[in-house]
């Protein structure tokens, strides 16, 4: 009798388990590259979410898409040879139309919207987006889609909680890969992206997990956490942990199909491969509690911690970090007051922060390594300990005498300095820093001083030399 109950309830739990999957071809999906599935695979999430929730099945085949609309408690799964291309629009059909908002002036507008993406979900939980699929983003367009059925996000979430992307690769997503607003509980595990502008926006969220990531990102930067104020209030991003992960300014497409190409250099900004790791620019809110840990930057620029318009960047750790040719300044910390925010915000801090044990291969000289406030606002309370540069050198006496102008609103770029007085560390007003075990290498002489601080307080140097 006791056998016979258990394989009831067996039997049972199967056939539960088999309702729970939702098969898109069951929906009408052709999978042929030609056919536009969005409608079917819409039709399937509905399915399951009217049903409580459910695995969204996606096997093997080409679906050309326009606009995914998700729902709470759903698992979007890409079998093994399924890809979600994302189609061009035609005359009569299209992307869902990009939403209103009236905080547009506060930050781009790819930052404003999200509906207008392949994959979206607004004011959801319980999203788990994973297999080892592809999604495609051919058809979307790397500017800011303004016109009606134009898409320019792979996966766009706002306002969602609990959220999981896993074990997927990402090719060609337009503005941005993932652009994630006011979420709390995100994981971000083992995802390949490959694209053409920016990799993983993290805007406004908190209690965030990217580990073992690969993101290529030659035009914009890779992972990217951002304080904007998109959704109309200041909302920090908080409580993130970046680990594992590896960035880089490869020819977009070479790291997925491994041929690893360097033929395409610039970004749209003509400063060179971008890729890498930063916090910023959008910074109405703050960044607290932040920490990153054991990634590799290569063929990109460097570390940038940025808050310009009003934000606080509080509480940061950044260790074991390895860079190899990296094409502006390895450390870059700018405490600004661009202040692209609502009027009457006061200028934001940038204190409290940790990096260690960084490994610098080949970086560009010009800039150094920068940490700048400006008047009235200092970058307080950094320890740098145990990081090795090597720099390219080739720089006179002459260039070491230069003052650098302060650029308080321009966007944060090194190169809004110009050539650095410095060709170890520039640093102008900021107090309380500390250097503890750093080295230098560089290829060839070079003429600047190591150290050049201007409007600085108790600066202090540990196993370091200051020439």
């Amino acid at each position: 009798m006791k056998r016979a109950y258990l394989l009831f309830t067996l039997l049972i739990g199967c056939i539960h388990i088999h309702a729970a999957i939702y098969n898109v071809k069951d929906f009408g999906a052709k999978a042929d590259g030609k056919t536009i599935d969005s409608p079917a695979i819409n039709r399937a999430i509905e399915a399951a979410a009217e049903a409580g929730g459910g695995t969204v099945y996606l096997p093997a085949g080409e679906y050309a898409c326009y606009s995914i609309r998700l729902k709470s408690n759903i698992h979007l799964y890409l079998e093994q040879g399924a890809c979600i291309l994302a189609a061009f629009p035609g005359k009569e059909e299209g992307y869902d139309s990009a939403e209103p908002n009236e905080h547009n002036k506060y930050q781009d507008f790819g930052h404003s919207h999200w509906k207008n993406s392949l994959i979206w979900g607004i004011g959801l939980e319980n999203i788990t987006i994973s297999g080892p699929g592809l999604i495609y983003g051919k058809g979307l367009t790397r500017e800011e889609s303004r016109l009606p059925g134009v898409g320019n996000k792979a996966i766009s979430l706002k306002e969602c909680r609990n959220v999981t992307l896993k074990d997927l690769s990402m090719l060609h997503c337009g503005h941005f890969a993932l652009l994630a607003t006011g979420v709390d509980h995100l994981t971000i595990l083992n995802l390949k992206v490959d694209t053409n502008r920016d990799g993983f926006d993290i805007d406004c969220c908190r209690n965030v997990r990217i580990s073992q990531c690969t993101v290529n990102s030659p035009w914009d930067d890779a992972i990217v956490l951002k304080a904007s104020y998109g959704l109309g209030r200041f909302q920090d991003t908080e409580n993130v942990t970046i680990s594992d992960c590896y960035v880089s300014g490869y020819d977009k497409g070479s790291v997925l199909e491994g041929t690893w190409q360097l033929d395409e250099p610039q970004a749209p900004d003509h400063g060179y491969r971008t890729g890498r790791i930063k916090l910023g620019t959008e910074s109405s809110g703050g960044f607290c509690n932040i920490a990153i840990t054991n990634c590799i930057f290569e063929h990109c620029r460097g570390l940038a911690l940025e808050t310009v318009d009003g934000g606080h960047l509080e509480d940061i750790v950044i260790n074991n970090i390895t860079m190899r040719n990296i094409v502006n300044a390895p450390i870059f910390l700018r405490l600004g007051a661009r202040m692209r925010s609502p009027e009457g915000t006061p200028a934001g801090t940038m204190k409290r922060i940790l990096i260690s044990n960084i490994n610098v291969w080949n970086a560009d000289s010009r800039y150094a390594s920068i940490i700048s406030g400006v008047p009235g606002a200092c970058i307080e309370d950094v320890t740098f300990r145990n990081i090795h540069l090597y720099y390219k050198g080739g720089y006179s006496e002459e260039d070491g005498k230069r003052i650098p102008p302060e650029q308080e609103k321009v966007y944060p770029e090194p190169w809004m300095f110009g050539t650095i007085p410095a060709k170890g560390f520039y640093i102008r007003h900021a107090r309380n820093i500390t250097f503890d075990g750093i080295r230098f290498h560089f290829e060839q002489p070079d003429g600047r001083p190591l150290f050049v601080t201007n409007d600085t307080e108790n600066i202090e140097y540990y196993n370091t030399p200051k020439e």
